[in-house]
């Protein structure tokens, strides 16, 4: 890797970093966009979707685990959800993972963007009445837990999410979650639920022909240390920065970055010659 490609992802691991402590998510909606022109820049476009999506998730791992702690410290993580959705969603994930070694790179591109965009509108219609009237404490549902970590588990692992994208609006619109809350416990059951993303990614690209050299199946070890190696203490930043801002603005902070990570990989800016 050129310098230019080390400091793209040294300040892409930043921001996802922080992303991931301030909102819950895992940061992979920074990351894999990144990655997947990275790689392509490279020389490498045939398989560039799966490395990012693969090496998004054993990035989220330690950010997670950074973002976790912090959020634990605040006392803002419900552990027996973040558990239960957790180990559910591990088995989601490798069979997430699995699929994604057996799409096309448009399709998992173009997947990976509208999905992204759905949450963002569902969020921006569904959380704002939530907000405005959340109680005191959550709802405790364990038959919903187990039927929501599986699809979000195997969601995460087809498109390197981590999860989190799913699971923070989940926890507030289906379980009256406070925002923070549902941020804290998101964070910590990603820890969890890319672990099986991230199994399927290395099993299914053992022995693929052409891989970026330093590779562990679609999981580059050199684009690892550089996003990680921001990412974890950023977490910490993002997490703590979480607990200083009001429910409103995390909401309305997550919604633009989702819009416009949405509509990049779909082609929508692309399409309107707009250089962002």
């Amino acid at each position: 890797m050129t310098a230019t490609y080390i400091s793209i992802l040294l300040a892409t691991g930043a921001g996802a970093g922080f992303a991931s402590g301030l909102l819950g998510v895992g940061g992979g909606c920074i990351m894999v966009p990144v990655m997947y022109s990275v790689i392509g820049a490279m020389g490498f476009p045939d398989i560039a979707m799966k490395v990012a999506l693969g090496t998004s998730l054993l990035v989220i791992l330690p950010t997670a685990m950074s973002g976790a702690w912090r959020h634990n410290k605040k006392k803002a993580v419900q552990w027996k959800t973040a558990l239960v959705l957790g180990l559910c969603g591990l088995g989601g994930g490798l069979a997430g993972s699995t699929l994604a070694t057996y799409l096309p790179e448009r399709a998992l591109k173009t997947g990976f963007g509208g999905l992204v965009l759905a949450i963002a509108i569902w969020m921006g219609l569904g959380m704002m009445p939530k907000l405005a009237k959340q109680k005191a404490e959550p709802k405790d549902n364990p038959r919903l837990l187990p039927a929501l970590g599986f699809p979000i588990g195997m969601v995460s692992g087809l498109t390197g999410l981590g999860g989190g994208a799913l699971i923070v609006p989940a926890l507030v619109l289906a379980l009256d979650f406070p925002m923070h809350m549902a941020i804290g416990t998101s964070v910590s059951a990603i820890i969890l639920t890319s672990l099986g993303g991230i199994t399927g990614y290395i099993i299914h690209g053992i022995g693929v022909p052409d891989l970026l050299p330093y590779s562990i199946g679609y999981i580059n070890l050199p684009m690892w240390l550089c996003l990680a190696g921001m990412s974890v203490p950023l977490a910490q930043l993002g997490a703590k920065t979480a607990h200083a801002l009001p429910a409103k603005q995390l909401r309305y902070i997550f919604i633009a970055l989702m819009v416009y990570i949405g509509l990049r990989m779909i082609g929508v800016f692309s399409w309107l010659g707009l250089p962002i």
